[in-house]
């Protein structure tokens, strides 16, 4: 979905043929996966999405199209919604100092965007909901961004719907649940996605490992707790996404059919299981064919585009998803983690990066696999917790039993995560700051999440109203970000003033 499209209504015919063309792409792709030479590189990449709030209130700043007209530059883009921007940041290598440069590529990434936002009278918050959120937002289109691709993914997921999304999360007091009449919610979800290129025979091992560290990975960086003006899950953003790209009425959801943001249900063998799961389970949303898209299905000398199979992956959101890019040259494939928030800061997001590489790494080369040890079950039941209760979820794991995440973490995950990071060939400098970053955030229970739910309470027992101590409580976050501080260090303000 990250390409434009060139029409938002299709009819039954060319509904029919895109599920014929569909197959075949899947056919192809299953021979191509068997025989042809991929690059091999072990590259590294981040996508940071970002929100963009008006530098007094902190409410959203519908800005998006005049800031891209004004950064001008191909790294950012649009995403859904017009309060939030994207960044595209270099691929690059985790040996050596690349975890370390990719920190400061973060950085900069933000700080560009937020200068120009300060121009406009707004500022960049990198954080997985934007705290001051309320459903006066979504009264109207005018939170959408510009583009076919997003017209297109609202209405058809609103067809197949066939009726309002139902927004239901629980929290305090009665939680959140309200209904809207588009997709909304969703643009209110801003995460940081990692790539990590992977050779066709470590794809299984690689996905299945990040499969199984979901839960820790989640409760580590959550940093989503608002939402409405309600404090919800530690990690809102995954009930969020869930259920705002929800194309199952009630009715489908009782019988069993898979939501289209998918934890999964099993572990795989093959790359090719996750493909053939979508063709098999998913009606597609966006029927775009590719003589639609003037794009061909084979070039002499190139490897096939799979049009219809890559545009149909792009619209089933897994937590972790299958890459196929045919490239200019020779064909790569990746696994793109997409679970967790962005922010807060360029030393955390970085933070989360090492763990998540390491993590891989050393679980891909274990000599008895973690998920031979575990039920998928086992594996979806530690992401929810974690994603509702951060770290102070008790999980269930191999070999330790029933414990605290935040224990385990520090414990068994993080030193095995850094030594995955010496074996990748990461420099010792930049795994000793991760490694402290992580630890020391496990350690004081300290993420993004815990520190704004701290510092709202505070500013509420200080007398405030929620909306003010959202706005506030924005405010204080923004200006940590600007300290440069892993988030275990910000200071949560006293109760009562001094």
């Amino acid at each position: 979905m990250g390409r434009e499209i060139g029409s938002t209504e299709y009819t039954r015919s060319q509904r029919t043929r895109y599920r014929r063309e569909l197959r075949r792409n899947l056919d192809l792709f299953e021979t191509f996966l068997d025989t042809a030479e991929f690059v091999d590189e072990g590259t590294v990449g981040v996508e940071l999405e970002m929100n963009l709030a008006d530098r007094d209130s902190m409410a959203p700043a519908l800005i998006a199209d005049t800031l891209l007209e004004d950064l001008d530059d191909e790294q950012y883009v649009h995403e859904i919604g017009r309060f939030n921007l994207e960044a595209n940041l270099p691929v690059t290598h985790p040996e050596g100092t690349g975890l370390r440069e990719l920190e400061t590529a973060l950085g900069a990434a933000v700080d560009r965007a937020d200068a120009a936002a300060q121009a406009r009278g707004a500022r960049v918050v990198p954080v997985g909901h934007l705290p001051t959120i309320s459903e006066d937002l979504f009264a109207d289109e005018a939170w959408r961004a510009p583009g076919a691709r997003y017209e297109a993914l609202e209405s058809s997921v609103m067809e197949a719907r066939g009726e309002e999304i139902t927004l239901r999360i629980e929290g305090e007091g009665r939680g959140v649940d309200t209904t809207f009449d588009s997709i909304a919610p969703e643009s209110a979800c801003t995460s940081m996605q990692l790539h990590l290129q992977v050779p066709p025979e470590q794809f299984a091992a690689a996905w299945n490992a990040a499969q199984a560290i979901a839960g820790p990975q989640v409760a580590l960086a959550a940093n989503s707790p608002f939402l409405l003006g309600r404090r919800l899950w530690h990690e809102t953003r995954i009930p969020t996404f869930v259920q705002a790209l929800d194309t199952r009425p009630p009715e489908y959801a009782a019988q069993g059919v898979r939501p289209r943001v998918w934890f999964g249900e099993r572990w795989i063998t093959s790359m090719f299981d996750l493909f053939e799961e979508n063709v098999r389970l998913f009606p597609a949303l966006i029927p775009e064919s590719r003589e639609m898209a003037e794009e061909p299905l084979l070039t002499e000398g190139h490897s096939p585009r799979l049009h219809e199979l890559m545009l149909h992956n792009g619209t089933v959101w897994r937590w972790n998803r299958p890459i196929y890019d045919p490239g200019t040259d020779v064909p790569h494939l990746r696994l793109e983690n997409r679970l967790l928030p962005a922010g807060p800061t360029a030393a955390d997001m970085a933070a989360n990066a090492a763990f998540f590489y390491g993590i891989v790494r050393s679980l891909v080369h274990e000599r008895r696999p973690l998920w031979s040890r575990m039920s998928f079950e086992q594996a979806d039941e530690s992401f929810q917790q974690c994603a509702r209760w951060g770290l102070e979820a008790r999980v269930r794991w191999p070999k330790v039993g029933r414990v605290r995440v935040a224990d385990l973490l520090q414990e068994h995950l993080i030193p095995q995560a850094m030594q995955g990071l010496r074996e990748l060939g990461a420099d010792a400098q930049g795994i000793a700051r991760y490694q402290e970053i992580l630890t020391e955030r496990a350690r004081t229970g300290r993420n993004g999440a815990r520190w704004q739910i701290d510092t709202v309470t505070s500013l509420e027992l200080r007398g405030g109203t929620r909306e003010q101590a959202l706005a506030e409580m924005t405010r204080l976050y923004r200006a940590a970000v600007d300290s440069g501080e892993p988030v275990h260090a910000w200071q949560v303000p006293a109760r009562q003033r001094g």
